[in-house]
């Protein structure tokens, strides 16, 4: 496993997420998981499986590890420099709107799903096999391929993806996060 080079400059999110918290989030965090991992993997069952395949199907330390892999490599994918009415088109756009209202509404129940998950975790926008879409929170390293669900969108609500640079308020980073979302990217993945 190796960490996933960024697709932007590590100054390109701010003033929503700063070169610093960029810096110490990938380059160290997701680091650790990627190390940690690689350590405990040699000669287990899923030493050779694809990283969604030992999310779905590992436990304890390399679940953990591969959970935050897998969540980090989505989360960090999707963003691109801020954006003024940044919002979906196409497909997801439709979807969102069939389903939650509008895309204030969705975005509404998004973040206070991220502001209300009690610890650590990630709130997720995914997708069944029928095209419905949910927002799930996950707790530590969970991640919405153990239900069968596809990914799409992702909010990292662990301390260590805010903190640097909005302290304790958890619901104003999650509000700044619309911002820099590449729709273009998670349309994508909706589209899949």
């Amino acid at each position: 496993m190796q960490l996933i080079s960024l697709p932007y400059d590590p100054s390109a999110l701010e003033p929503v997420i700063s070169a610093s918290t960029l810096s110490f989030h990938h380059g160290k965090h997701l680091q650790a998981y990627v190390n940690n991992l690689n350590a405990a993997l040699p000669g287990t069952p899923y030493e050779r499986l694809p990283l969604e395949d030992i999310v779905r199907k590992a436990d304890g330390a390399i679940f953990n590890n591969a959970g935050q892999i897998l969540n980090h490599n989505l989360y960090f994918t999707q963003f691109r420099s801020p954006r003024q009415d940044n919002a979906p088109t196409g497909p997801l756009s439709k979807a969102i709107k069939a389903q939650f209202g509008s895309f204030e509404d969705f975005k509404a129940e998004f973040a206070a799903k991220g502001a209300g998950l009690f610890g650590s975790g990630w709130v997720w926008l995914s997708s069944d096999a029928e095209g419905n879409l949910h927002i799930t929170q996950e707790p530590n390293a969970g991640n919405p391929v153990t239900k069968g669900f596809t990914p799409l969108l992702t909010f990292d609500v662990w301390e260590h993806a805010y903190y640097l640079d909005y302290q304790n308020r958890r619901p104003d980073h999650l509000n700044s996060l619309w911002s820099i979302i590449d729709w273009d990217v998670v349309g994508k993945r909706y589209n899949g």
